[in-house]
């Protein structure tokens, strides 16, 4: 089964960008998209409605902002919007879907970047998240959680590690949160499989950051060690454009 995750940065300017051409020719099992910036009835039945695939969208409340959808061929046996938390939930940050085996968890993980109440907010959604996580789901099936975490572990993870120590997205509150994701059982199966590659899966539009590959490896694939060991192959595709983002995939031996 091949999975992926990408920020796409507003779905419709994607679509102008040859992304329904990408996908068609990648043919994932399952895709989940961040910040696709749209209600769904906004979005033409081309976008919502391709052969093959059902899929499931979670918008902000706020039009034109945050969100999240997921492209899957398998049927899941259930679909959840959000974590049953108003503050988070109405931003439009997370899709469950929960298939036989495992659980899958789209994520579009707030910007902390805003100023200490923004900052806070994350760090919140990230404890309410997890909690929710493992008490639902972590005694009974394995997890998968994917998409923008908006945050670097490692100084391995981003081109400029000294510089932009300062920046949200590479804070100590926001590594050490990484490393708790890490100690409550998950594996960032791209870092394990790929332990010495730099890869990037973020570069800033408005600096030209890409044109220099100065970027940042904040885009993640955590599963549950239980399962982590069925992942095969994780890759970054940091070829394809279209968003200040790439794909991000992986490859996972599921019956």
């Amino acid at each position: 089964m091949r999975i992926f995750t990408w920020n796409i940065n507003g779905i419709r300017a994607a679509v102008k960008k040859g992304f329904l051409e990408w996908f068609k020719e990648t043919n994932p099992d399952i895709l989940c998209l961040q910040e696709t910036k749209a209600q769904f009835n906004q979005l033409d039945d081309s976008v919502t409605n391709i052969n093959g695939y059902k899929s499931y969208w979670f918008s902000a409340e706020r039009k034109g902002y945050s969100s999240v959808a997921t492209f899957t061929k398998f049927k899941p046996v259930e679909v959840l919007n959000g974590f049953g938390k108003k503050e988070f939930d109405s931003e439009g940050r997370v899709i469950f879907t929960e298939f036989n085996e495992f659980v899958l968890a789209n994520v579009y993980f707030p910007n902390g970047g805003r100023g200490p109440e923004r900052l806070k907010y994350k760090l919140d959604f990230y404890d309410e998240l997890f909690f929710y996580i493992n008490k639902n789901y972590k005694s009974r099936k394995g997890i998968i959680i994917t998409g923008d975490f908006n945050t670097a572990h490692n100084e391995i993870d981003l081109a400029k590690p000294q510089q932009w120590s300062k920046v949200s997205g590479f804070l100590n509150e926001e590594r050490a949160w990484i490393e708790r994701i890490i100690n409550l059982g998950y594996v960032d199966v791209f870092r394990v499989l790929n332990p010495n590659v730099q890869k990037f899966t973020y570069w800033d539009q408005i600096s030209r950051a890409r044109q220099r590959n100065e970027g940042w490896r904040i885009d993640y694939f955590m599963v549950s060690e239980d399962i982590a060991g069925k992942v095969t192959f994780a890759e970054i595709h940091d070829t394809i454009t279209g968003s200040d983002h790439c794909p991000v995939s992986i490859n996972i031996e599921i019956n």
